[in-house]
C-alpha cells in the first residue's frame, strides 16, 4: 500500500468521479484507475461501485476513507516537522529595533537563538517604530522591538516588554529642578529635547499635546537616550524620557513626573500571525530574555 494510492482513493471518494479526481492529482484517468485497482486487490475488496454515472463508495470504501485521510494527514505532519527543523538549520531572519533603544534583553535573546541555531543568518536594523511595524506587516522584517503609545500596533501579534509613563528630566539649577512634578502645560513652556517622530515616546507626547491644544517647542531631537540626556544636562532643553531611561541618568538629571499624561509609552515585540518556525523560536527566546 502506497501513500499515492491512498491520495488517489481519497480524491475519487471526494470527487465521486475518476476523471475529476485525475485532474485534481494531475495524472491520467487510466493511471488513477490502475492504482485504485491495485489498492483494491491488495485489500481484497472493491472500494467503489462503478455501476452508475458516479463513483460511489462501497461499505468497504466507507470503512477505509477515514483511515486513508488520517494516514495522509500523518504523512503531511511528518513532512512539516522535518521542514521546520530544516528551517532552523538554515535560514535568514531580519530583526528590527526602534532607533535609540538600549534594552539589552533583545541582544540576549539574539545571542541565545544564535547559539542554538548558528546556521540561521540574523540581520539587525534600526528604524522608527511606525516604519518597523509596517515592515513587519509587509514581511520585510520578521520580528521587531517597537515603541508605541498605550497599545501595540494593530494587526500584529505582540508581547509588551516595557510599560512606562513619560517624565521630564532637568539638570540641577534648572527652573523646574525644585519641583516634585510638572503639568504638560508647564513643561511645554520650555524648549524640549526628545525622540523623533515615529517612536513610542514621541507619539505619546504629540498626542497628549494635541489633546490639550498645546504646541511644544521641540528644539532638539535625538534617536538615543544618551544623546537626549547629554543635551539636557548641558542646559540645552528639557528632556522627555521614559521613567527607566531617566533613572539611568539620575546622577546628572532630576526626573519629574508629568502629572496629566497618563498614557504609557510601550516597548513591544511584534511579529506576524502564524509565524515560521525560526520566528517562533526567536519569540520564545525573547520572552525568556525579557522575563
Amino acid at each position: 500500500m502506497e501513500l499515492r494510492q491512498l491520495e488517489y482513493f481519497v480524491a475519487v471518494a471526494e470527487e465521486q468521479n475518476f476523471t475529476r479526481a485525475a485532474e485534481r492529482v494531475h495524472i491520467s484517468q487510466s493511471g488513477v484507475s490502475a492504482q485504485i485497482r491495485r489498492l483494491e486487490h491488495e485489500l481484497g475488496a472493491d472500494l467503489f461501485d462503478r455501476s452508475g454515472r458516479t463513483a460511489t463508495l462501497t461499505p468497504a470504501g466507507r470503512a477505509a476513507l477515514g483511515h486513508a485521510r488520517a494516514a495522509l494527514a500523518a504523512a503531511e505532519a511528518v513532512e512539516q516537522a522535518v521542514g521546520e527543523v530544516a528551517a532552523l538549520i538554515r535560514g535568514r531572519l531580519t530583526v528590527g529595533m526602534v532607533v535609540g533603544c538600549t534594552v539589552t534583553p533583545l541582544f540576549d535573546a539574539l545571542a541565545a537563538f544564535h547559539a542554538a541555531h548558528p546556521g540561521v543568518e540574523i540581520t539587525l536594523l534600526e528604524d522608527a517604530s511606525d516604519r518597523l511595524a509596517d515592515d513587519v506587516r509587509g514581511g520585510a522584517v520578521d520580528l521587531a522591538l517597537v515603541g508605541a503609545a498605550s497599545a501595540p500596533p494593530e494587526g500584529l501579534e505582540a508581547c509588551t516588554v516595557v510599560d512606562e509613563r513619560l517624565v521630564a528630566a532637568v539638570p540641577a539649577g534648572h527652573a523646574l529642578a525644585g519641583r516634585g512634578a510638572v503639568t504638560l502645560a508647564e513643561l511645554v513652556a520650555y524648549p524640549l529635547v526628545c525622540m523623533p517622530r515615529g517612536t513610542g515616546l514621541r507619539t505619546v507626547l504629540d498626542r497628549a499635546c494635541a489633546a490639550r491644544d498645546l504646541r511644544p517647542a521641540i528644539t532638539l531631537q535625538a534617536g538615543a537616550a544618551d544623546a537626549i540626556a547629554a543635551l539636557a544636562a548641558r542646559g540645552m532643553a528639557v528632556a522627555v524620557l521614559s521613567e527607566s531611561m531617566a533613572a539611568a541618568y539620575a546622577d546628572r538629571l532630576t526626573a519629574l513626573p508629568i502629572t496629566d499624561v497618563d498614557t504609557p509609552a510601550l516597548l513591544a515585540l511584534v511579529w506576524r500571525s502564524e509565524p515560521g518556525p525560526a520566528v517562533r523560536e526567536l519569540v520564545a527566546c525573547a520572552r525568556r530574555a525579557f522575563s
